[in-house]
């Protein structure tokens, strides 16, 4: 017997959600180099506030290098010690890494076939890594189509408690210009997406 490969049809708007949050992630899993920072520069918003929030992180893509770039991250989440900001749920939170909010996604994670790359060393709670989540589940990555009732769920438990503080605090961080404009533009899409999640029934 030949295994079913499953094809989704994923609604315009979803793909554009997902395409979202896949942009974010990739934007805070690692320092933006030069091919990515040239690939920001040439983005085109609409004239929605994220859209224009877009072009504005487009313009300061497209003066800023990779050194620069990396210079910024480094410093807002690495640092000697530790960066400014620590994007783990568990920290904001609870104010301490790999507390219970980890161990909560984890096992949501196994409830729904979520596995961490084995590339991956750091906690799955931390900003990228969830953004990365939802858009599987939009996407049907993790092996079908996660409704929204069900993404909501997910969002509701693991994302929004902290999200919009974290992106608050890079927006708003003296250290962060190309990173700031990121931050700007994921707390406006996490504004947006717990507001259409609350309009959901419970």
């Amino acid at each position: 017997m030949s295994a079913v490969v499953k094809e989704y049809v994923i609604d315009p708007e979803d793909r554009a959600r997902a395409e979202l949050y896949d942009f974010i992630g990739l934007l805070l899993a690692t320092p933006a180099d030069a091919s990515l920072l040239a690939q920001v520069a040439g983005l085109k918003g609409d004239d929605t506030p994220v859209g224009e929030t877009l072009n504005t992180l487009a313009k300061i893509a497209g003066v800023t290098s990779a050194e620069t770039a990396e210079r910024e991250y480094n410093i807002l989440f690495i640092g000697l010690g530790r960066g400014e900001l620590l994007p783990y749920a568990s920290h904001y939170l609870t104010g301490f890494l790999n507390e219970k909010p980890l161990a909560n996604l984890r096992a949501d994670m196994a409830k729904r076939g979520i596995k961490r790359a084995e590339d991956k060393s750091e906690p799955e709670d931390n900003i990228a890594s969830l953004m990365e989540m939802m858009a599987g589940m939009i996407m049907g990555r993790f092996g079908q189509v996660t409704s929204v009732s069900e993404q909501k769920e997910f969002f509701s438990a693991h994302v929004e408690p902290w999200a919009i503080h974290f992106f608050t605090d890079l927006e708003t961080s003296a250290s962060s210009v190309f990173y700031g404009a990121v931050g700007s533009l994921g707390r406006q899409f996490m504004e947006i997406e717990a507001e259409a999640f609350g309009m959901l029934p419970n």
